[in-house]
């Protein structure tokens, strides 16, 4: 009788482990997107700032390159 009851035990932790655990697994799903969804928006805000701070390094460069012409044409003369 004690090894059918063991058997018994056995087998129903067995079936208790294959429970379906497709909404634990839709859960641990959607939090996986939503934190690769926010990595992608850190990097293209980080890609942005960065492109903005490219232009506006462009325009101090165009400005200077125009203040060194203006002082070049005053010290010619």
């Amino acid at each position: 009788m004690k090894k059918f009851a063991v058997t018994v035990a056995v087998l129903a932790l067995g079936v208790a482990a294959c429970q379906d655990n497709a909404a634990d697994n839709n859960v641990s799903t959607v939090n996986t997107i939503e934190e690769e969804a926010a990595a992608d928006t850190n990097a293209a805000a980080a890609a942005a700032d960065e492109a903005l701070n490219d232009t506006a390094n462009l325009g101090d460069a165009a400005a200077n390159a125009a203040d060194n012409a203006e002082d070049a044409a005053d010290n010619a003369l």
